[in-house]
């Protein structure tokens, strides 16, 4: 396999502009998701996830195809030596795959293969492990800090490298600690503005919201949810362990009931996985955050995957919309600021067009 690892392309490759339909290919890719469905004619198919660090896309097998018997069963986490020819389908990459040979545990073994295949935070992670101790220890309410350690001491080193989802945000190895460093900061940063909110409590909801992922998912190179993470998911899961952590650091009644609120309601909307609506200062406060981390979460993962020609990233299904990707254009000083009049009135007529798969 190494010997033509140089010629195999990454799906940033697959999705430059450049390259053509039915252009042949090969990869090195995980099959993240295989999704048993029935047709309307009863007959079986497969919409299957292929992906590596560098992004994602998903294809439709069908029960004629040779791959499919390979595919339904136990493909889910293996990684695969593919070859095909690029297709697209509604606007997205969605490759015509016609071999597909699954790795071996000493191909796996080799240099670079499973680190190209799993994505990780583009942050240092020991960086920001020490950067979390440093919240921790900020937090001046000696039994909300001591809570705080407490659940951080029974999830253990699982958190380091956990990923915050499987695939709306942060869905990377790293991305659980990442979230939360990005949190915090951004806590830190508008504490001053809102006088309302307690400072401890809400630092420690933003360090302490998605601890229950670290029992939600489980898996190496493809994530899965947990018999767990099923059953409660992790709001419920976090809820637990900072209950029983704060009954450990003998946490007031009154702080433990707050800290907990904050836990089951920062997911927003009940629609959401809230398990209810936020209604304090702090709860408040950490939902909207976590929100807006999210959000810019998906922003910087499209900003990373996108193929530099391309003018929009795909569709990403958290914003509801594709990302402008290419970045401002930057404006002299000395340049006029204002467009011609018929430019302002009449912005249609200008229009390059409509954007290949937009439409």
């Amino acid at each position: 396999m190494s010997e033509t690892n140089a010629s195999r392309l990454t799906i940033q490759d697959l999705k430059d502009p450049k390259r053509s339909r039915g252009e042949k290919f090969r990869s090195i890719l995980l099959v993240r998701r295989v999704n048993n469905r029935i047709a309307r004619n009863n007959n079986p198919f497969l919409q299957v996830e292929f992906g590596d660090r560098f992004g994602s896309f998903s294809i439709v097998c069908f029960n004629d195809s040779p791959l499919f018997p390979m595919l339904q069963s136990g493909a889910e986490g293996k990684a695969a030596a593919v070859e095909g020819e690029i297709d697209h389908y509604q606007g997205r990459l969605s490759p015509k795959l016609t071999s597909l040979t699954f790795l071996t545990e000493e191909e796996l073994r080799e240099p670079n293969v499973t680190d190209s295949l799993v994505a990780s935070s583009s942050e240092d992670l020991s960086e920001m492990m020490n950067e979390l101790e440093d919240f921790i220890e900020s937090i001046e309410h000696e039994q909300i800090r001591a809570t705080v350690e407490n659940v951080f001491e029974e999830i253990g080193p699982i958190f380091r490298e956990s990923t915050a989802a499987i695939a709306m945000h942060h869905a990377y190895r790293g991305g659980l600690l990442e979230h939360t460093i990005h949190m915090a900061r951004a806590c830190r940063a508008l504490l001053p503005l809102y006088k309302e909110v307690d400072p401890d409590l809400a630092l420690a909801g933003c360090l302490l919201h998605d601890t229950g992922k670290c029992l939600e998912y489980s898996g190496n190179l493809a994530v899965k949810k947990t018999r767990l993470g099923i059953l409660q998911g992790h709001v419920v899961l976090g809820y637990r362990l900072v209950r029983k952590a704060g009954m450990i650091a003998k946490l007031s009644s009154d702080l433990l009931e707050r800290l907990e609120h904050i836990i089951l309601s920062h997911q927003g909307e009940l629609e959401w996985g809230a398990a209810a609506m936020a209604a304090t200062p702090e709860a408040v406060f950490v939902s909207m955050i976590d929100n807006l981390d999210a959000r810019m979460g998906m922003v910087q993962e499209a900003l990373r995957q996108t193929h530099p020609e391309q003018e929009f990233s795909d569709f990403i299904p958290g914003l509801q919309a594709p990302l402008l990707v290419v970045p401002p254009a930057t404006i002299a000083p000395s340049d006029p600021a204002d467009l011609e009049l018929e430019e302002v009135a009449d912005p249609i007529s200008k229009s390059p067009g409509p954007v290949e798969g937009l439409v």
